[in-house]
């Protein structure tokens, strides 16, 4: 039920929601230098609803379709890309629920959701393949699920990758139960035994909120405990790990608009042009103008990408019923995602990188934070790799093969 006294989100689009989106990108790039967790700007997000976009209307949403969701997450990471990054736990949960077959367990989540609760994820963990699996086979699960004897159980293990569960109030575990099945376990992040640290030592998306989160004899009620179709084989195609793969195209559409906006800035207050241009001033130089209009053109494209990929993941939502979907308009979805990844991978580096064409050597001075686009883009990139998924892209067309169940498509 929700509660009469709650606010409407913000909308997107809207004046109020472009003017938090300014605030949130107001001292990103000092934040990022000096470390300082962007707890303030994901306060004032959940204050403003934002977390119930994909909640419909009645509920307390702003009945957000997928990509009026993500047309919202690259404002959002235009602004601050870690910030971007560390809902994307929360918003792929919103998006499971929405559609889980076991609609009071779903019911019971998305009231959270309604109220304001935010979640995070504790999925990846830094093991190797056992010997003997086959390629392309997942890791085994060394976070375990067992029967306490009273009627509940007791989560162990410890999880490396835990993207924004620092700033979430509950986390979703994928933990290994005494039968060999895999299981998702929601649960406070405040509980007894649960311990999540600030330890992510990459070189790009460093406020993400991506540590170790460890789970010691951590108590779990049945209620909290439920099979999930991502990465389940059995399930049938969904597209949640393709919404999972262009949230991150999302984050890079972002950061591409933000270069774009720092090369024109760059641009406009230099006041002295490399020794052998052919005009004194850089804003009247047509090949620096030339670099800027194509950084601008290659965010343009992104955001494009990003919005045509997204309406392939609606019409897949839009096929559900009782929690499984067209598994045809799934697979399309799948691909879709692939492709913008793989699409918007062979230029962003490189855009990201000619923002110092714009500039020369005082752009690459440490106050402007110029190089941060650069290694966000490149460390976002890395989740999954691009030549992977251009085969699977290129098996599918050739050869009819369906794009792998692994929860990475």
């Amino acid at each position: 039920m929700v509660s009469p006294t709650l606010s409407r989100p913000l909308a997107p689009g809207s004046s109020a929601l472009t003017d938090l989106l300014a605030s949130i990108g107001e001292g990103a790039r000092q934040r990022e230098q000096e470390r300082t967790l962007p707890h303030d700007q994901i306060r004032r997000l959940r204050e403003a609803g934002l977390g119930r976009l994909r909640l419909p209307i009645e509920e307390g949403g702003a009945g957000a379709t997928l990509p009026d969701l993500f047309g919202f997450v690259i404002d959002l990471a235009a602004a601050d890309s870690n910030v971007a990054h560390a809902l994307r736990a929360h918003f792929g949960f919103v998006e499971e629920q929405l559609h889980n077959p076991d609609r009071d367990a779903g019911r019971r989540w998305l009231d959270l959701v309604a109220q304001d609760r935010l979640f995070g994820n504790a999925v990846g963990e830094q093991n190797a393949l056992p010997v003997g699996r086959p390629a392309g086979a997942a890791p085994q699960l060394e976070t375990v699920l067992r029967a306490d004897g009273d009627g509940g159980f007791r989560l162990t293990g410890v999880k490396f990758y835990s993207t924004g569960t620092l700033f979430a109030d509950l986390v979703n575990v994928q933990a290994i139960g005494p039968d060999g099945v895999t299981f998702r376990v929601t649960i406070p992040v405040d509980r007894d035994g649960v311990g999540v640290e600030d330890d992510w030592d990459g070189f790009g998306q460093r406020l993400t909120g991506t540590g170790t989160t460890r789970f010691s004899d951590v108590a779990v009620r049945p209620d909290e405990i439920q099979r999930t179709a991502v990465g389940n084989p059995d399930a049938g195609p969904t597209y949640y790990g393709g919404f999972y793969q262009l949230y991150l195209q999302a984050l890079t559409a972002g950061i591409l608009a933000a270069i774009a906006a720092d090369a024109v800035a760059l641009t406009r207050r230099r006041e002295r042009n490399f020794s052998h241009a052919s005009q004194s001033v850089p804003a009247d130089d047509p090949q620096v103008l030339q670099v800027v209009g194509e950084i601008a053109s290659d965010a343009f494209a992104a955001r494009a990408i990003v919005l045509a990929a997204a309406q392939t993941l609606q019409d897949a939502s839009d096929t559900e019923t009782d929690g499984v979907f067209d598994p045809d308009v799934a697979r399309v979805a799948q691909i879709a995602a692939a492709q913008a990844k793989v699409a918007i991978d062979r230029f962003s580096y490189a855009t990201a990188a000619r923002l110092l064409d714009v500039g020369g050597a005082s752009a690459t001075q440490l106050r402007y934070g110029h190089d941060r686009h650069w290694r966000n883009i490149r460390t976002i990139s890395t989740h999954n790799p691009t030549f992977l998924k251009a085969t699977a892209i290129g098996d599918h067309l050739v050869n009819g093969a369906p794009p792998p169940q692994n929860g990475f498509f």
